[in-house]
């Protein structure tokens, strides 16, 4: 049933069929039309108020659930709902990984067009919470206010909040008290900072007046037990930033390395910054198969350390290494993946866009010991031509993990071009992987499809393809 309510319009008893992109919910309008609910689990049974309609589609919210999917499950969280983060913590996780295989499948079939052989099921984590490596919290001088908050008459207490960003409002900060995805003692630092900060005063930050002192507070930890606390500050007070890294370091004597970025300018991004050691080192290590990684403040490394490695190690398998082949690893980051591959290849070609991250590569493999493998920094769609195949020879295998926006038409061209045996394509975005994949398709099969799960609670999920010559 359906009634008009100020051009939006309100369909009861709707029942929630199934899971779309980017973490939302379809149902169906009476008349057909797909209605996407950002707060709803398949098998939900509610009443929906559209707020957008479209050519082809409702966008809306439910808002009386009528009855609650077999699907669901309680979340951990006391922030779901309002945090941006970890959209799927109302679904059980089984039922996580099912939305997250059939998204990929479809995407390779529906969008690439390319006929799958038997899929492997998806591997799912074996930690479903505190998982991440790397959390960056924003500080505020106006917290995010509930509604129940709003319409109350007690005195709201501190307005301070150290936490995340309401989705889709740049100024708008959620005050955190604890957090599921890092494991301690990332909770206890950032109560820990904002109780001490409060206490003495600190000013938090104002983003729309550019205002105040404490900006963003970043925790890295690792598997080997490295924690790296990283406090930016909008402008020097030498006397206050010194009191509270202080604090930091006689407080939680185990930070390994605590650093601070003076960030004048509008946006809160370090890596035009001036990263400055206050306290131990100005690195921490990850270490993977007896393998070590060098992280710096700027570092990019997977964030899922435990699946980071079982990912890798399905990329290596995929691969099928005998030892005697030249392997290009196009978008290596900071060359983890080709440091991983390289005792079981004559050698391996790394090439990356960002400088930072293959200095960091070449620094890492020397501290490995890993002389069979070089790294050269470039656009890909540059740097990836005639010239550079006739420098560093011809490919066995190519292993690719592009950003979320795939791979260039250019790169995909030249891998036709080169023809290599083998692909392995590691994907975060399986929907600009089909498409890549489509363009493939004359030369290569498709042969193995694995997903894999690093992000519990949310929608996001990697894949990993292998392609064959034909």
């Amino acid at each position: 049933m359906a009634r008009s309510k100020n051009k939006k319009q309100i369909f009861t008893n709707v029942e929630v069929l199934d899971a779309a992109a980017k973490g939302k919910t379809v149902a169906k309008a009476p008349d057909g039309k797909v209605i996407f609910l950002p707060n709803a689990v398949p098998g939900d049974v509610v009443d929906v108020q559209t707020f957008k309609k479209r050519k082809a589609y409702f966008e809306g919210k439910a808002t009386v659930f009528h009855t609650l999917s077999d699907k669901r499950t309680e979340p951990e969280c006391q922030h779901f709902g309002v945090c941006g983060g970890c959209k799927w913590q109302n679904m059980g996780y089984e039922h996580q990984l099912f939305y997250k295989q059939k998204e990929v499948t479809n995407n390779l079939t529906r969008i690439g067009h390319i006929e799958l052989p038997e899929v492997t099921p998806i591997l799912g984590s074996s930690e479903q919470y505190f998982y991440r490596n790397k959390m960056e919290f924003s500080f505020s001088d106006s917290r995010w206010l509930t509604l129940e908050e709003i319409q109350s008459d007690k005195d709201l207490g501190d307005r301070n909040a150290l936490g995340f960003h309401i989705p889709g409002m740049w100024d708008k900060i959620l005050d955190i008290k604890k957090c599921h995805l890092q494991a301690d003692p990332s909770n206890a630092i950032r109560n820990g900072v904002k109780s001490f900060a409060v206490a003495h005063g600190l000013e938090f930050f104002n983003t729309r007046n550019q205002t105040g002192l404490l900006r963003t507070l970043m925790i890295r930890t690792a598997s080997t037990g490295d924690i790296m606390v990283l406090v930016q500050f909008f402008k020097e007070d030498k006397q206050q930033r010194e009191l509270l890294l202080d604090y930091i370091a006689e407080t939680f004597p185990q930070v390994s390395s605590l650093q601070y970025v003076i960030n004048g300018k509008a946006n809160d991004t370090i890596y035009d910054q001036e990263v400055i050691c206050y306290k131990g080192e100005d690195h921490i290590f990850e270490e993977m198969e007896g393998l070590k990684f060098k992280i710096n403040a700027k570092s990019f490394y997977q964030t899922n350390s435990a699946q980071a490695y079982e990912l890798y190690k399905l990329t290596r398998a995929f691969a099928d290494l005998k030892g005697d082949e030249l392997v290009y690893d196009l978008y290596t980051g900071t060359g983890t993946i080709a440091q991983f591959v390289a005792k079981q290849v004559k050698k391996v070609v790394g090439v990356e866009s960002v400088p930072d991250a293959i200095t960091a590569a070449k620094e890492n493999a020397q501290l490995n010991g890993i002389d069979n493998v070089e790294f050269f920094v470039g656009d890909m769609k540059n740097v990836f031509n005639d010239q550079f195949i006739a420098a560093n020879g011809h490919p066995d295998v190519i292993i690719t993990d592009p950003p979320r926006d795939g791979m260039h038409k250019d790169v995909v061209k030249q891998i036709l071009n080169i023809a290599p045996e083998k692909v392995v394509y590691v994907s975060c975005n399986s929907a600009t992987q089909a498409r890549d994949l489509e363009l493939l398709d004359a030369l290569y099969k498709v042969t193995r499809v694995q997903a894999v799960d690093m992000f519990p609670q949310t929608f996001h999920v990697e894949n990993i393809v292998l392609l064959e010559k034909r």
